[in-house]
């Protein structure tokens, strides 16, 4: 009986995903596979929706998205992307700067404990960050609201003002070629084995990483098993929408409305900065302004990536930049809060 009523929380999710899907596609919004189910899976949950998703649907988005962008690293691509690596090293202190910057928002205005706002800042997968509070005693609910709301109006805000102000068009992408079948197994079967195998490393945001890796060093070496057919890509978009939407619940409007605002606040800071940063970097590297804003913004790192390869916006530089960024925040966050943080904190 149990297990028949969490079917049927599934396939209600699912359902609310999908129509989300239809609905945003029918409304032209930008990345209506991710956007429609996250919004509307949001909407009917703080409303009280039965609905769920499991984390195997999440993984299977990052799944595919990981195999998806992997295709895109050629070796002309890497070739290119080795010049920018300064960019990247600024990418990263771009990153720690808004963190600390954050911690000191958190505290003075959002009525968090300096562990707590330390971790709620750090631009960081929302996850590893999470895990990670809970170790250093944080609350863990917290840190989870405040990435909850970063990463949200990231993914909802970004994608509108790059399609319809910015005028971001989609390009060509490496699935549209014909999928060859052999080929395509053993592409999604090694993608899945390194995804399995990173999560297993307790390496950051492994079900897209692995794939991610796996794809890259196929490319990269001119192996070409397949290409991916556009409905998978579409599924895990999907997927990654609709497990975000599920994060929250009935109570979220009404819990830590400091929280709430300061973290909102925050996000519009940091895609205010890195729109002025991006714009005036664009005037001394050879990379677009959209493509470096978009590499700058601190959101997820796999919706920021999907939104650079639905709107074709230099989808290996954004990438990388994200990815490094992450990497980054995620190995030295606990290391600085050992340094910075703790030892203020400790009796005299």
């Amino acid at each position: 009986m149990h297990m028949i009523h969490s079917l049927g929380r599934l396939a209600l999710g699912l359902s609310i995903a999908l129509l989300g899907a239809q609905l945003a596609i029918w409304l032209k919004i930008p990345l209506p596979w991710m956007l429609g189910p996250l919004l509307l899976t949001a909407a009917t949950r703080i409303c009280h929706a039965p609905s769920r998703c499991a984390p195997i649907f999440n993984q299977f988005g990052r799944w595919m998205i990981g195999l998806s962008l992997g295709l895109y690293f050629t070796p002309q691509v890497a070739h290119s992307l080795a010049s920018f690596w300064p960019l990247m090293l600024f990418g990263m202190l771009y990153a720690m700067a808004l963190g600390v910057f954050g911690c000191w928002v958190y505290q003075r205005y959002g009525g968090l404990d300096k562990t707590t706002a330390w971790f709620a800042a750090a631009i960081g997968s929302a996850s590893e960050m999470a895990n990670t509070a809970q170790t250093y005693g944080a609350r863990v609910d917290q840190v989870a609201t405040a990435h909850s709301v970063r990463v949200m109006l990231m993914v909802v805000i970004v994608p509108f003002v790059f399609q319809y102000f910015l005028g971001a068009q989609a390009a060509p992408r490496p699935e549209a070629q014909a999928m060859q079948l052999p080929g395509f197994i053993w592409l999604v079967a090694g993608a899945w084995l390194c995804g399995w195998l990173f999560h297993r490393l307790s390496i950051p945001n492994g079900w897209m990483l692995g794939p991610l890796a796996f794809a890259m060093v196929l490319t990269l070496n001119g192996v070409h098993l397949s290409s991916l057919p556009p409905w998978l890509s579409w599924a895990g978009q999907l997927c990654i929408g609709w497990s975000l939407g599920d994060k929250y619940r009935p109570d979220f409007l009404r819990s830590a409305p400091r929280l709430l605002v300061a973290a909102a606040v925050l996000s519009l800071v940091g895609m205010l900065s890195s729109a002025g940063i991006g714009w005036w970097l664009s005037q001394h590297v050879e990379v677009s302004a959209a493509a470096l804003i978009l590499a700058l913004v601190p959101g997820g790192i796999a919706e920021m990536a999907i939104t650079a390869k639905v709107l074709g916006l230099a989808v290996p530089f954004v990438t990388a930049l994200q990815v490094s960024r992450m990497l980054c925040v995620v190995l030295t966050t606990g290391w600085l809060y050992r340094r910075l943080i703790a030892t203020t904190q400790r009796p005299k």
